[in-house]
């Protein structure tokens, strides 16, 4: 049996696949797609990250593909629909990288309350902004408004109220009167009385036509204009014009954007230039310890489903 890797994974999982099946591991093949679509002419399985686009295009490519393991948890990538008509099988690393996510969340919102990293080059060059940074903000006793409480927004949730933060949620998928809620001592909002209540927003949601431009001008003149914008969830749901706007107004107090419409990310956009921004290249889930995870479970996942299908 043939299994393709078209993106980096830890290298101890990848060498328990080779044991067990004929493994191609390129992590160059995701730019470059007819080397990509080549290889897979005779593949069974195929796993990818979040840049190589399983469609219809590489499912006609690869006649023979049973299984697709995503290493994450996005499937915004990968035409599940199609993938159901043919039969192919889609594994996504649930939960493997949650506490990435939600330490990202947690971290960079105590960065951008509190300022200090933009006097890091002026401090270098001799420079004394102690004035000017004195200001910063402290996370306890802040407000966090969660859009999406699923399993990252839970966790997320709970990193912050042991750091003195207040909850509130917004989720349509749960019920106002769900167990969870009292469990995670939450509160569920509607979105507007989330945008108007946090200090920090992150965003815990899939990208659908639902969501898509859901963080847009009106959502985002709804927030308080000191208040911080966090989205490790997908490209697509903030509207980049809008937030560079808001930000260059002075309506904003900063976001951090880790995913984006396009990835990756072109330079001179509307994002290149804004204040109180911080950008970060779609690596909130990846850190040294959730590759490991993400890597092992996709790995042994793949390998249940190949044995059991053989």
């Amino acid at each position: 049996m043939k299994l393709i890797i078209s993106e980096f994974m830890d290298e101890a999982a990848v060498g328990k696949l080779a044991q067990a099946f004929d493994t191609i591991y390129d992590p160059g093949l995701v730019d470059d797609r007819p080397a990509l679509l080549a290889a897979l002419a005779q593949a069974d399985a195929l796993i990818v990250r979040n840049r190589s686009r399983v469609d219809q295009a590489l499912l006609q490519a690869a006649p023979a593909l049973r299984v697709v393991g995503r290493l994450g948890v996005g499937l915004d990538n990968i035409d599940v629909a199609a993938c159901a008509q043919r039969g192919i099988e889609v594994i996504p690393a649930t939960g493997a990288n949650a506490q990435a996510v939600a330490e990202y969340v947690i971290g960079t919102a105590m960065v951008l309350l509190r300022g200090y990293w933009a006097g890091s080059a002026a401090t270098g060059a001799g420079d004394w902004p102690r004035a000017a940074l004195s200001q910063g903000r402290e996370i306890s006793g802040k407000c966090l408004g969660l859009v999406g409480f699923g399993g990252i927004g839970r966790l997320t949730a709970g990193l912050a109220q042991a750091l003195g933060m207040q909850v509130v949620a917004h989720d349509p998928m749960l019920a106002p009167d769900a167990a969870v809620w009292g469990q995670a001592a939450v509160h569920p909002a509607r979105l507007d009385e989330v945008l108007a209540q946090a200090d920090v927003v992150s965003l815990h949601v899939p990208l659908t036509e639902q969501t898509r431009g859901l963080i847009g001008r009106e959502a985002l003149s709804r927030m308080r204009r000191n208040a911080i914008l966090i989205n490790t969830s997908r490209g697509g749901i903030v509207d980049e014009a809008a937030l560079g706007e808001a930000l260059k107004a002075g309506r904003l107090g900063g976001a951090a954007i880790d995913v984006y419409a396009q990835e990756p990310l072109p330079g001179g956009g509307p994002l290149a230039d804004a204040p109180n921004l911080l950008l970060t290249p779609h690596v909130a889930g990846v850190t040294a310890e959730s590759n490991v995870r993400v890597s092992s479970l996709i790995a042994e996942r793949v390998m249940e489903f190949m044995k059991a299908s053989a």
